[in-house]
């Protein structure tokens, strides 16, 4: 008990940041491949269908998909560099924590929060069903490439277009996927603002504790 009262909470952050980058990476490796594995197969299982894709692009390729993991690699980057380049003395234990009833007010209505959001996310990630994504980009290109399309239009007088029904589903399928990715992001830029409010905290709690305990306020 005596050597877990003794740890740095501030180099104890830095290994939480990493444990939940590269779990966070972990879990959504099977959404990534899924995607993943449908671009790569796409060119040639569903070269037509392809292009149409390319028209609705913009729904599923936005700087938002890669924005909350760039801005945790970053907050993992500015805690290590604060923490061993700028203020290498900071430290801040949990013995320290508990020196005076205040100070573990805010750290722990932080911390709570940040646990509670990540386990969520690491438990509840949506996934893509690639075999039935594919299942569905089978139909819809067979539709494309049959003679049957061209004829049911004619008959139909324009009234009914296989083609643009495709195309129509096309794009339902890619917002339902945008969808469940922009979930992910939404609760990732969570975890990314909860962290933040920790962090901020912890570092709060720190500079307060060493300036009135004269502990690495002055080096």
């Amino acid at each position: 008990m005596q050597n877990i009262a003794e740890l740095n909470l501030i180099h104890l952050f830095n290994f939480y940041l990493a444990a939940m980058f590269f779990l966070g990476t972990y879990r959504r490796v099977a959404q990534y491949r899924a995607v993943g594995a449908l671009l790569v197969a796409a060119p040639k299982r569903w070269p037509r269908l392809l292009q149409m894709m390319k028209q609705h692009r913009t729904i599923f390729l936005t700087w938002s998909t890669l924005r909350p993991a760039a801005l945790a690699l970053i907050l993992l980057i500015l805690n290590l560099i604060a923490s061993r380049l700028l203020w290498p003395q900071a430290e801040l234990t949990i013995a320290d924590l508990f020196r005076r009833w205040y100070l573990p007010l805010l750290p722990i209505a932080t911390l709570l929060p940040m646990i509670g959001i990540d386990a969520f996310f690491l438990i509840r990630i949506g996934q893509i069903d690639q075999k039935d994504t594919e299942k569905q980009l089978d139909h819809a290109e067979s539709w494309l490439t049959s003679w049957k399309a061209p004829v049911v239009r004619a008959l139909t007088f324009g009234y009914i277009d296989p083609r643009r029904m495709v195309s129509t589903e096309v794009q339902k399928a890619l917002v339902a996927i945008s969808d469940l990715m922009n979930r992910n992001l939404y609760w990732m830029s969570a975890q990314i603002g909860s962290r933040v409010l920790f962090g901020l905290t912890l570092w709060l709690t720190w500079a307060f504790h060493a300036r009135f305990t004269g502990i690495g306020a002055g080096s």
